[in-house]
This record gives structure tokens, C-alpha cells and sequence, in this order.
């Protein structure tokens, strides 16, 4: 009730005018307008690149914690930072940057009083596109560790040992054994993190607010924006969100089914 209503009634208003006939209008102008159809690239753009840097910085975490040989209580301490870090965003995280290295953050003005560098004044600026990758990738990567580390569990000790037995060097058993075992879940974690950077709103608006064009963004203002104000259009945008988020979810479940199969 909870889910399904509410994403019908989206659906169904993505297809009305405002006097409730039936209309293509709205969908059409996620195309027509250059707008509307910049903010999905852009929001791609930083949910694909959040997504890869972080599933690769948390896969290289991951792979330390449970198989470099590190003391159990650095497993213990990483996982439990992870499980908070995964889901600090929001305004905290926005609020937490904009403090940090914001034009009177403390890191800021710390560099301009002690070694007399001014970051801004050399072009710093962190409010843009990759500025906001950066701030995703602060629960990204913890969310990557979280769910990938089951994974690397899952590799048994035997097949190691059958390797060595048959003459394999370390490097032929990641290539031949543990790649092709935890890809299906490598994959399907990108695919994850891609829609949990796709759908994220709260962060970017409190980072940069309007400056920057991204899907939810732009749909806030189409629902709750005073000048461009257009709840069935809004309905539209959340409605594409709704299928590219949709799409990225199927594939999440499709490649976790897959290593789930190996690792059982």
C-alpha cells in the first residue's frame, strides 16, 4: 500500500493534464525540453561516476579488511563505520562539507590564516558536478564495503587450496576464480549504487541547491517551485525516475541471483 499507491498515482498523473484527461504531453516534453533532458544526462553522469569510483574504492577495502591479514578489531571498527557512513547524507553530509571546505569552512580557513593559501582564490570550487561525485562517494563507498563483503566471505578456502594443488599462481586464481565468482555481485553493487546516486535529493539541494541541474532537483521545483510550478509534469519527471531506478533494480537482482548461485 505503501509503495505501489503512491508510485501508481505518480504514473497516472505523468499521463493527465491538469484537468485530468489523458494526455502524452508530459512525457513528451522529458525529450522536447532541453532543460528537463540535460538534468537526466547530468544526473546519469553523476550517479554513473559516483557509482564506479566508489564500488572500486570500497571493492579495494573490502578485499583488505576481510583477506589482508589485518587485526579482526580494524574488520570490526571498518564495518561498523561503514553501516553509520552509508547512510549519513542528507543535510548532515551537505552541512558536514560546506563547514569543512566551504568559503569560511575550517579547512579553509585554516590553509588561508596558517600557510596563507587561499583555495578559492586558485579556482577551488566544489558546488559543481564533481564536487557533488565527491560528496556522494563519502556514503557510496561505505554502502559498497557493506554489501560486498558477504561476497568476498562467500569465496571458500578450498578453492585456493585446489589452485595451488594444480599448480596455479595467486594471480591465475583471482583471474580464473575469484573475478569471474564475484563479478556477478561487483556488477550488480555498481548497478545498486547507481540508483541510490540517481535518487538522491536532500544532499545536492542542501550542497548546491538550484545551481545544479539534476533530475531530482528539477523536480522538486516542478512540484513545489512557485515559477515552475507543474505537478503533472513533476509527476513525468518522477516518472522517468521511476523506470530508470526500476531498470537499474531488475539488474541488481538478476546479477545478485547470479553470484548467489556460486557462492551458495
Amino acid at each position: 500500500m505503501f509503495l505501489i499507491m503512491p508510485t501508481l498515482y505518480l504514473v497516472i498523473g505523468a499521463f493527465q493534464t491538469g484537468e485530468g484527461g489523458f494526455t502524452l504531453d508530459n512525457i513528451l516534453q522529458l525529450v522536447s525540453d532541453p532543460s528537463i533532458s540535460n538534468s537526466y544526462w547530468v544526473s546519469i553522469k553523476i550517479s554513473f561516476w559516483s557509482a564506479i569510483v566508489g564500488a572500486f574504492a570500497g571493492l579495494a577495502l573490502a578485499i583488505a579488511i576481510v583477506r589482508g591479514g589485518l587485526p579482526s578489531w580494524v574488520r570490526s571498527a571498518t564495518l561498523t563505520f561503514s553501516g553509520v557512513a552509508s547512510n549519513f547524507a542528507g543535510l548532515p553530509l551537505a552541512f558536514a562539507f560546506i563547514a569543512t571546505l566551504g568559503r569560511v569552512g575550517i579547512v579553509t580557513v585554516l590553509l588561508r590564516d596558517i600557510f596563507n593559501l587561499n583555495i578559492y582564490a586558485l579556482g577551488f570550487n566544489f558546488l559543481t558536478t564533481w564536487g557533488l561525485i565527491v560528496v556522494y562517494l563519502f556514503f557510496q563507498i561505505p554502502l559498497m564495503v557493506v554489501i560486498i563483503v558477504p561476497a568476498i566471505d562467500g569465496l571458500k578456502k578450498e578453492w585456493n587450496e585446489a589452485a595451488a594443488t594444480l599448480g596455479a599462481t595467486q594471480w591465475q586464481y583471482w583471474r580464473m576464480v575469484v573475478i569471474p565468482v564475484l563479478f556477478p555481485s561487483f556488477l550488480g553493487t555498481v548497478i545498486l549504487l547507481f540508483a541510490n546516486a540517481f535518487g538522491a535529493i536532500a544532499t545536492a539541494y542542501a550542497f548546491a541547491g538550484p545551481q545544479l541541474n539534476i533530475v531530482p532537483i528539477k523536480l522538486y521545483s516542478q512540484i513545489n517551485g512557485d515559477v515552475l510550478h507543474n505537478p503533472q509534469l513533476g509527476y513525468a519527471i518522477a516518472f522517468g525516475m521511476i523506470v530508470i531506478t526500476g531498470l537499474a533494480n531488475v539488474f541488481y537482482i538478476w546479477f545478485r541471483t547470479r553470484s548467489e548461485r556460486w557462492l551458495k
